[in-house]
């Protein structure tokens, strides 16, 4: 069988979130021993094996058969959270999607990914703030990938700003790549699939809920270096955006907007709070990302003699600035037992250092 179907219906299993998921499969091994009963691994888990023998059936099997029909169809690719093409930025995370669908030809791995958020009721203000930052971005010679969420507003007019300026641009959808919402930005998703793609972790099958675009909001952020808010009311998805940046240790940027303005009491609720940097032009915005210092080599670490597993695993920690040790074991291609031993003796002699969540870095 196409393992895709394996990873697919994984990601569709009732009551396995992403997180548990991960936790799954580090349990139990490998991906097809979820679907073949081969529970033994999970003795000391029975609310987990309850979990799978209600729900692993042939009707979930052929529910995933038939998405990857579908995404053979009209050339979506299927990402799974340990594949070597799955997105670097969103394996750090703990709740990132196991599968992503993918549309469109984009490097999501691009140096530079900056996230552009607003409300859907953007005023002549937004606008003006919105277009001037992403076009002096090109202007003065940055190429990032704008990401943003296809909503109308602050969304929409990110990702025009980005293909007028010829910039790459990924519209994060809450729901399935079978359909487009909202319906006037069909032409829109046509335009960003030529110049940068359209991402979703919701198949094809699944119900447009108004849910899956809080949940969408996490990967808007979690793929982006930094989030800018443009524009934004005290309530809003752009702000439940920022939140979720500021979780995960990224920069938030907004602009400032006159007292008693609805359409900025969100902004200035922000930088009253000290969760977002203030900006007023491009300028701000490179300056606080750094972006001028990109270009500068980094000095190579110098580690004490290593053993070659060790040098393998720290080659691959290197790559990261966090990585979980369940892609550590796939990635190396060693044990998860392995792994956990010789990262012990790593972290003992202070060339790595753990933290919550099996998550790993260079001390």
């Amino acid at each position: 069988m196409d393992k895709r179907v394996y990873k697919v219906a994984l990601s569709m299993l009732p009551q396995i979130g992403p997180k548990k998921a991960r936790n799954l499969i580090s349990y139990i091994g490998a991906l097809e021993n979820v679907f073949t009963g081969n529970y033994d691994k999970l003795n000391k888990f029975p609310g987990l094996i309850d979990i799978l023998k209600k729900n692993v059936t042939s009707e979930l099997i052929n529910k995933a058969q038939k998405e990857v029909e579908y995404a053979d169809k009209y050339k979506i690719q299927i990402l799974f959270y340990l594949d070597e093409d799955y997105p670097d930025r969103l394996r750090n995370y703990e709740d990132s999607p196991v599968v992503l669908f993918v549309k469109g030809n984009v490097d999501l791995n691009k140096k530079q990914q900056l996230a552009v958020v607003g409300t859907r009721s953007m005023t002549h203000y937004g606008e003006d703030n919105c277009k001037k930052l992403i076009e002096n971005l090109k202007t003065n010679g940055y190429n990032p990938t704008i990401i943003s969420g296809l909503a109308h507003g602050v969304d929409s007019c990110a990702h025009y700003t980005a293909l007028n300026q010829s910039l790459p641009t990924v519209a994060v959808l809450g729901h399935g790549l079978n359909t487009i919402y909202p319906a006037a930005n069909r032409g829109l998703a046509e335009n960003i699939i030529k110049n940068g793609a359209l991402i979703t972790e919701f198949s094809s099958q699944s119900k447009i809920n108004p849910s899956n675009f809080v949940r969408r909001n996490r990967i808007i952020a979690s793929l982006s270096d930094a989030v800018v808010v443009v524009e934004s009311a005290k309530k809003g998805g752009s702000l439940l955006t920022a939140e979720y940046a500021i979780g995960y240790s990224k920069d938030v940027f907004t602009f400032p907007g006159r007292v008693g303005d609805k359409m900025n009491e969100g902004c200035n609720y922000l930088i009253k709070t000290n969760r977002a940097a203030m900006i007023e032009n491009t300028d701000d915005l490179v300056n606080g990302l750094r972006w001028k210092q990109q270009n500068v080599a980094k000095q190579k670490e110098i580690f004490p003699v290593l053993s070659d597993e060790e040098k393998l695993i720290v080659e691959v920690i290197q790559k990261q600035e966090l990585i979980n040790i369940d892609v550590i074991s796939y990635q190396t291609k060693l044990p998860i037992n392995k792994v956990m031993s010789i990262l012990f003796n790593l972290e003992f002699n202070n060339i790595v250092k753990a933290l919550p969540g099996r998550m790993y870095k260079l001390a």
